[in-house]
Formats: C-alpha cells, sequence, structure tokens
C-alpha cells in the first residue's frame, strides 16, 4: 500500500465563483488560480501524485500552460486517476479536510463526496470529506484565503481487501 498527503491554499478574491469538490458555493468570493483553483481537488491530486512518488500537481498540468487555464478541476483529478491505475494502484481511501472561516459547508459535503468518488471510480465511503475554520485567525480565519489536507491510502488493484 501508499500512502500520500497533500496541501493546497488560494486567496479568496471578488469576482471569481467559489468552486470546491467540483460544486459550485453561494459565497460572495471565489478562489484565484490559473485553474478553477478548486483547493480540495487540488490537495487530493497532490496526495495521490505523492503516494505515487510522481511529483505533484505543478508538475503534470503547469500553470504556466495555457491549456489548463480555467480548467474544471475534475478534469485534473480523472488525469491524475488514469495516472494511479496505469501504476496499478487503485484508492483504498480518502480523508479530506477544507480550512474555512466561511461559508458553512456541511450542505455540499455530500455532492462533493460523489464528484470526487465518481472521478476516482471509487466507493463514497472510501472519500471523507469535513471542513473546519481556524476561530477567527490567520490568513484563512480573516477570510483572506482557503486551503485544503488530503491524506490518501492506495492500495494495488485487485487487492480484496
Amino acid at each position: 500500500m501508499r500512502i500520500g498527503h497533500g496541501f493546497d491554499v488560494h486567496q479568496l478574491v471578488e469576482g471569481r465563483p467559489l468552486v470546491l469538490g467540483g460544486e459550485t458555493i453561494e459565497h460572495d468570493l471565489g478562489l484565484l488560480g490559473h485553474s478553477d483553483a478548486d483547493v480540495l481537488i487540488h490537495a487530493l491530486c497532490d496526495a495521490i501524485l505523492g503516494a505515487l512518488g510522481m511529483g505533484d500537481i505543478g508538475k503534470h498540468f503547469p500553470d504556466s500552460n495555457p491549456e489548463f487555464a480555467g480548467i474544471d478541476s475534475r478534469k485534473l483529478l480523472r488525469e491524475v486517476a488514469i495516472k494511479m491505475k496505469q501504476q496499478a494502484y487503485e484508492l483504498g481511501n480518502a480523508d479530506l479536510t477544507i480550512v474555512a472561516q466561511a461559508p458553512k459547508l456541511a450542505t455540499y459535503i455530500p455532492a462533493m463526496r460523489r464528484n470526487l468518488s465518481q472521478d476516482l471510480a471509487a466507493s463514497q465511503a472510501s472519500v471523507n470529506i469535513k471542513a473546519t475554520t481556524t476561530e477567527k485567525l490567520g490568513y484563512i480565519g480573516q477570510q483572506q484565503g482557503m486551503a485544503a489536507h488530503a491524506v490518501v491510502l492506495l492500495k494495488p488493484l485487485g487487492d480484496g481487501d
């Protein structure tokens, strides 16, 4: 089995949609980035790539490449899932944490889980998502940015456990 950890952070700005886990979230601020800036998916991609020993999302989808400008991060996740399968691994489980002061995310989490499990060809039970605040401390607490952490366990394809 292989374990990977991913972390991502993006600045919050006006005039951009807020996309997390492939869901557009109602909020007056969105995340700034070359793609749709989905911090949750970016952290998950980094965790999977890390577990595979394949670097990070920037190596595979550089922000210097105009092909990825504004891209839906779910497309990137599906590409990472292909790389995972090519290396003969599948998701055992993923534990993801969104760090954001606002908005409240609990009602969006079931849809995010569906999106991510679908893109990874995994059961929803193998994808856990939770959200927390920083109690108004730091750049996240002051709503200047959002972050996400991801930890994944990959298992060899066909492993029954």
